[in-house]
């Protein structure tokens, strides 16, 4: 089974698709740190990113895989070519670069390929902006998880501070989370948008357990179904 879960930045699908994979059992893909790694890549090697012939070079030679712990379902390392960048990837810097790396039809058609390929070997929670209607458009379970501009902020700054890595001003958070909409929604190659059949779910006022809870009450019924 797929559960696909979308929606925008800051929108707690990390970490709901990690407490929702935890309690079914299932195994958790961010396709997002595989993004972030190709921009993280891409300005590491001088690549514009403007440059989709060379981004999407890369995204097709280089695989991108994760490293997980014996017994727990979720990744705790993300590599690009054998390279550890679990930590390189969630920096300010990376935040600023990976949408414009995910715009390149090129890029996401590579990106796809793999992460269809590994869908296909188990029960996977999957969360990022396309699931439902690129990536998995026949997943079981289809969720769009958004929050307000504010919460979304607030959370983001949350998550920066107790991880070191990132900005820790709210108004420059804020105003990175809504560019980043703005660009994510228009962009031209399967751009951010509820699949017609996903479940609309605002998070703004809810808390984890509940949102977990509400989505796993969701596999529940497709099961019995």
């Amino acid at each position: 089974m797929i559960i696909a879960i979308d929606g925008p930045s800051g929108a707690g699908k990390s970490t709901v698709s990690k407490a929702v994979a935890r309690k079914l059992g299932f195994s958790c893909l961010d396709t997002g740190a595989m993004y972030r790694s190709i921009a993280w890549f891409a300005l590491r090697e001088g690549v514009e990113l403007s440059d989709a012939a060379s981004l999407g070079v890369i995204a097709r030679a280089k695989e991108i895989s994760f490293g997980l712990t014996p017994g727990d379902p979720l990744p705790s390392k993300v590599y690009i070519d054998g390279i550890d960048v679990t930590r390189d990837i969630r920096t300010a810097r990376i935040d600023k670069a990976v949408s414009a790396v995910a715009a390149h039809p090129s890029v996401r058609e590579a990106l796809v390929m793999q992460q269809q390929r590994i869908g296909a070997s188990g029960n996977y929670v999957v969360e990022g902006r396309d699931i439902g209607t690129a990536v998995f458009p026949h997943a079981e379970v289809k969720v769009f998880l958004t929050a307000s501009d504010e919460q979304r902020a607030l959370r983001r700054l949350r998550q920066n501070k107790r991880r070191g890595i990132g900005s820790t001003d709210y108004d420059e958070v804020l105003s990175d989370i809504k560019a980043r909409d703005r660009f994510d929604s228009s962009r031209a190659a399967s751009p951010l948008k509820p699949a017609d059949d996903a479940v609309l779910l605002d998070s703004s006022m809810l808390s984890i357990d509940d949102v977990v809870g509400s989505i796993c009450d969701l596999v529940q019924e497709k099961a019995v179904m």
